[in-house]
């Protein structure tokens, strides 16, 4: 099984395109992840108190997950892969990938990146980083073309 991790932009679809074209992909597992919502937005902070109810919370929570969802929906018909399993993770990408690379025993992790340098990456972290000296398996890091 070939993961290809995606966030669901324009960015990510082309570098996963050119990703795949470089690996014969044959079955692929199409992820995207997304982080557990803000649970202070119902319980508050400190002296402050939630600003929503736990029903909203719910709903947004859902609504987060339906977005994830259609991106990949759309990043499979967008890369020509109607047929892949989706799968919708929750929490850190980069762990997340690597974590479910170990439990499906992934040949190969394919993912995008932006191609931050320097302070950006230092600050900001990066999710293909991460995977590279992370994962299982092998890693193929692309950059959508210019």
């Amino acid at each position: 099984m070939l993961i290809a991790g995606t966030d669901g932009s324009e960015a990510s679809i082309a570098a996963l395109r050119t990703g795949l074209a470089v690996v014969a992909p044959d079955d692929i597992l199409l992820v995207t992840v997304v982080d557990h919502g803000d649970e202070s937005l119902v319980s508050g902070t400190g002296m402050a108190g939630g600003v929503m109810t736990d029903t909203e919370f719910d709903a947004m929570e859902k609504a987060r997950l339906c977005v994830a969802e259609s991106s990949l929906a759309e990043a499979a018909e967008a890369l020509g892969l109607g047929s892949a399993e989706t799968l919708v993770l929750r929490g850190d990408p980069a762990r997340a990938l690597c974590d479910l690379a170990t439990d499906r025993g992934a040949r190969a992790i394919v993912v995008g990146t932006r191609g931050r340098g320097g302070v950006k990456r230092a600050l900001l972290g990066s999710v293909s980083d991460h995977v590279v000296r992370n994962a299982p398996c092998p890693v193929v890091i692309t950059r959508p073309p210019d």
